[in-house]
């Protein structure tokens, strides 16, 4: 599921570098809030690490963004359904939301107070055609500026590996400080304990800082104030109707035995060896 070069280029407008530039000038650049990751209007206040792809944005989509919402919404329904809230009318924040999907999943199951936020307005334009309660914002800025205790929900489409670490400790501060006591987090990462593609995740993007573990995940939520975490394989086979979906699942679950197996050999409790794992966790009561 990964976003294909061509709409990359598309999407991710290119920053010219004067031949000759210093370093600190181009420092200077970024510390001024240049609009170099798609905005046109909105500047940036907290300036992020990565500005080839950065994190509030979403880049999981597919080359054809039309058949996202489908590929998408199946899922965010096999992953994630058990965490949404019983609450209709519960408040919602869908952060990276890109073209929407989460928004759409969200408002087509009946919630009624869903926004979604990413800071490209190309991708927001997707969202805006299909009427879906979508803007453009930086998540930093967007959360440091929203009311204290607002959301029952706050749903992170873009992985966190796309922060540095110290951005990751003050983002994750930021979501318990916007959820209402008891509201919930999902969020994501890529999965380091995976032998075949842990490695390579890391490599494969230049805005990549960090992978995870389920025990690095959970450590860091913890660290940050929230409880009743539960760390999970992301599962990428939901197309049920293709035979070979059911091929891939039986593949990827006798792998993830041996790896358990292999890793137990040196002394290691890893349980979840998917490609990507995910988290959902609250706010305490008190």
């Amino acid at each position: 599921m990964a976003l294909g070069e061509s709409l990359r280029a598309r999407l991710r407008p290119a920053r010219v570098v004067p031949a000759g530039a210093t370093v600190n000038a181009i420092l200077d650049l970024k510390l001024h809030h240049e609009p170099i990751d798609g905005s046109k209007g909105v500047q940036r206040r907290r300036a992020l690490t990565a500005t080839i792809e950065p994190f509030d944005s979403f880049w999981e989509a597919p080359d054809d963004i039309e058949a996202g919402y489908r590929s998408f919404g199946l899922f965010y329904l096999d992953n994630y359904r058990r965490y949404f809230p019983a609450d209709k009318r519960a408040q919602i924040l869908c952060v990276s939301c890109g073209p929407g999907y989460g928004v759409k999943l969200l408002s087509g199951l009946g919630y009624q107070n869903v926004p979604g936020i990413d800071s490209f307005e190309e991708k927001i334009a997707y969202a805006l055609a299909k009427q879906l309660n979508c803007r453009q914002a930086y998540a930093f800025d967007f959360l440091e500026d929203a009311a204290d205790e607002t959301y029952d929900l706050i749903w992170v489409e873009q992985e966190l590996n796309h922060l540095t670490r110290a951005e990751i400790l003050e983002f994750l501060n930021l979501c318990r400080r916007e959820l209402r006591r008891g509201g919930r987090l999902i969020t994501f990462a890529l999965n380091g304990a995976n032998p075949i593609t842990g490695a390579e995740a890391l490599a494969q993007n230049f805005d990549h800082f960090n992978t995870f573990t389920e025990y690095t995940l959970r450590q860091v939520l913890h660290y940050t104030g929230f409880e009743n975490i539960r760390v999970f394989d992301l599962n990428l086979y939901v197309f049920y109707w293709n035979p070979f979906n059911y091929l891939a699942l039986a593949a990827a679950t006798g792998l993830s035995l041996l790896f358990r197996a292999c890793f137990l050999l040196y002394g290691k409790k890893n349980r979840l060896f998917g490609k990507k794992i995910a988290a959902s966790c609250l706010r305490p009561n008190q």
